[in-house]
C-alpha cells in the first residue's frame, strides 16, 4: 500500500509540474482590468495539487510501518469501471443529445441506481446541477457547451440572455 502511495503521488507530482510547465504559455498574473490571465487557474491549481502530492509522498515516509494489504479490491475496481463506463456514454451522449441532457441522464443513474440516493435529492440534483451550468458557462463566461438536438430548445433563452 505504502508502495502505491508513493507511485501515485510521485506521478501525481510529475504531472503537476507538467501542467504548471504548459500553463506558464499564458500570462498566470494579473492582467490590469481584465482580471487573471488565460493560465492563472490551470497553474495555480496544479500547484495546489503538486503541494498536496508532496504531502502524501512526505507522509508516507514518516512513521510508517509496512503494510501488505491490497492497493484495490474487487468491488472498487469494479465500481470504477462501472462508473468509467457510464462516464464514456455520457460523454459520447453530449455530441448528439447534448451537455444537459447526457448530464441529466448519467446524474439519474448515478444518483438513484448506483448511489441508491432517494428520488428528493437525485432530482433535485440532476435539475440544479445543469441550470447551474447553463448560467455558470453561458450566460456568466459566454462558453457555449453542445446541444445536440436540444439546440432549438435553447434559442428562446439566447434571445433572453444575448
Amino acid at each position: 500500500m505504502l508502495t502505491a502511495d508513493r507511485v501515485i503521488a510521485a506521478s501525481l507530482m510529475a504531472f503537476s509540474a507538467y501542467l504548471m510547465w504548459h500553463a506558464t504559455v499564458l500570462p498566470i498574473g494579473w492582467e490590469g482590468s481584465s482580471g487573471p490571465g488565460g493560465g492563472a487557474f490551470p497553474f495555480w491549481l496544479s500547484l495546489v495539487m503538486l503541494l498536496a502530492s508532496a504531502g502524501i509522498l512526505v507522509r508516507s515516509f514518516i512513521g510508517t510501518k509496512p503494510d501488505d494489504t491490497p492497493f484495490f479490491d474487487p468491488d472498487m475496481i469494479r465500481s470504477v469501471i462501472v462508473v468509467s463506463v457510464a462516464l464514456i456514454v455520457t460523454i459520447t451522449a453530449m455530441q448528439y443529445l447534448g451537455t444537459y441532457v447526457a448530464l441529466i441522464g448519467f446524474l439519474l443513474w448515478y444518483l438513484r441506481i448506483f448511489g441508491g440516493h432517494g428520488w428528493v435529492l437525485t432530482v433535485s440534483l440532476a435539475t440544479a446541477t445543469p441550470v447551474f451550468l447553463f448560467f455558470f458557462f453561458e450566460v456568466t463566461l459566454k462558453i457555449l457547451l453542445p446541444k445536440g438536438v436540444t439546440e432549438p430548445l435553447f434559442l428562446p433563452l439566447y434571445a433572453m440572455f444575448f
